[in-house]
């Protein structure tokens, strides 16, 4: 059994050439570790989302355990819309296990402490990310930088993030959708 955590930017651009990093991603995870699969995430929008809907699409025997940074009716209100909130319902309704809030004082620490949570109970990290240092608390540059100093394996899919700020995001152009492997060796 391989435990697959998920972490990635919320905003993202040129969702097609994601996907195909994605779908590459998910062929490398195959190649190197042992089925069935758990997918450990916080169905935040954006990556996470993408990464779930295709890795349960692709194997009919993973399992989705989700970590919940909020409370499910405090965590709905930072989704954009409706269809956002129907999407995660929905993705939630397939998990086989649904891990409570951490404690936490304040939100940033709550979504960092879920993230850590997703990287702790993981064999393998697949992050959706710029490479860039983190814009703030709990986000993906520091569940990968906290991945990297445990030589964590993880499969990158560089995408953009958003330009700071904003909800905007950014494209990392002939990058966006490409693929890195780090602490990957032969045991795998």
């Amino acid at each position: 059994m391989t435990k697959i955590g998920i972490t990635g930017h919320r905003f993202l651009r040129e969702i097609e050439k994601i996907n195909r990093g994605i779908d590459d991603a998910l062929q490398i995870v195959e190649d190197h570790f042992p089925e069935p699969f758990i997918l450990f995430s916080s169905l935040a929008e954006g990556a996470d989302r993408l990464v779930v809907s295709q890795a349960l699409d692709r194997w009919e025997s993973a399992r989705l355990v989700i970590s919940l940074p909020l409370p499910v009716a405090e965590y709905i209100n930072d989704f954009e819309s409706e269809s956002s909130t129907n999407t995660f319902l929905d993705l939630m309704s397939n998990a086989v296990d649904v891990l409570k809030p951490p404690d936490a004082s304040r939100r940033d620490q709550a979504y960092a402490l879920a993230g850590q949570r997703i990287l702790d109970l993981s064999d393998v990290l697949i992050a959706i990310w710029d490479g860039q240092l983190p814009q703030g608390e709990g986000g993906t540059g520091e569940i990968v930088a906290l991945a990297r100093e445990r030589e964590h394996p993880i499969v990158w899919i560089h995408a953009g993030n958003r330009i700071p700020g904003t909800t905007i995001p950014l494209s990392l152009g002939e990058e966006q959708g490409k693929l890195s492997l780090e602490n990957f060796n032969s045991d795998y």
